[in-house]
């Protein structure tokens, strides 16, 4: 049932309100706990996706044109708006006119993510909304599996991260590797012992990530574990420490590091080639 609201004070509202705002945001885990998606495409994607959807918010068009095309669970409050109303109520103008917000759903384990994967990627220290996303789009988009988390990370299901994936973070295995900033490498011992060769990501790293990604007979690996760190500080020696290689990327002179996403775009792409190449 589609209603239409004409106040942004309105309590319907209240799971886009102050999407800006530092301390209370609905999509904190803190605040309502909610996942916000933007966009026809992404909230397609939430809709389809294992988390419960509550809320489907609009320009009128926008609302048109998406329900002309897809089907919506009747549990699913539909609220058409206009666009000050919308820009009241969030804190800022959101474009895009089409909005849905949903419920987080419990996280699968490790032991379930890395139990249908072969090639998976575990982030240490990323805090940046924005690098997540694109890790997960580039994930998406070159055969990665799943994504683990070691410590210090952002939150994969913020507004953003979801924004930047194109809603990628909804569809793709997720979980966190339990310690804390010192202690979490051991978790990696759950890779080690389901068979996962770990590969860490440095400009210091030992062989080039191409020979990292293949055995001494030049095979790739059954399944490979890609740990790439931080925005600056990149993988900590603990890390490291625990993996079975550190790979680089060989840059160009005057230069000695790639944006975190870029990195793992270019070690996801060439997993899935050496992959790709073995099974022609």
């Amino acid at each position: 049932m589609r209603v239409r609201i004409e106040d942004p004070a309105d309590p319907r509202l209240d799971d886009v309100r102050d999407l800006n705002h530092s301390d209370n945001r609905p999509d904190l885990p803190g605040g309502k706990g909610l996942i916000v998606a933007e966009g026809p495409l992404v909230v397609s994607r939430l809709l389809a996706s294992r988390f419960p959807v509550r809320t489907l918010v609009g320009f009128p068009s926008k609302l048109d044109a998406y329900l002309a095309e897809h089907e919506v669970p009747d549990d699913v409050d539909v609220y058409e708006v206009s666009r000050e109303v919308l820009a009241d109520a969030a804190g800022f103008d959101l474009h895009r006119g089409l909005l849905a917000t949903a419920v987080r759903a419990p996280e699968p384990t490790v032991d379930d993510v890395l139990a249908k994967a072969r090639t998976v990627v575990v982030l240490e220290g990323v805090g940046d909304h924005e690098n997540i996303g694109a890790l997960f789009r580039n994930a998406a988009g070159m055969g990665v599996d799943a994504v683990l988390f070691g410590n210090g990370c952002a939150d994969p299901l913020y507004r953003r991260s979801v924004r930047v994936s194109m809603g990628h973070v909804l569809r793709t295995p997720f979980a966190h590797l339990e310690g804390t900033h010192t202690t979490w490498q051991r978790s990696l011992a759950q890779l080690r012992d389901a068979g996962y060769r770990l590969v860490s990501m440095t400009p210091a790293g030992e062989v080039t990530l191409a020979e990292a990604l293949v055995d001494e007979a030049g095979a790739p690996w059954g399944k490979l574990a890609l740990l790439v760190g931080g925005e600056g500080p990149g993988l900590t020696e603990h890390a490291m420490r625990a993996t079975d290689a550190r790979a680089m990327i060989p840059m160009a002179p005057g230069t000695d590091s790639l944006n975190v996403a870029t990195s793992a775009a270019v070690a996801f792409y060439e997993r899935d080639r050496s992959l790709r190449h073995r099974s022609v």
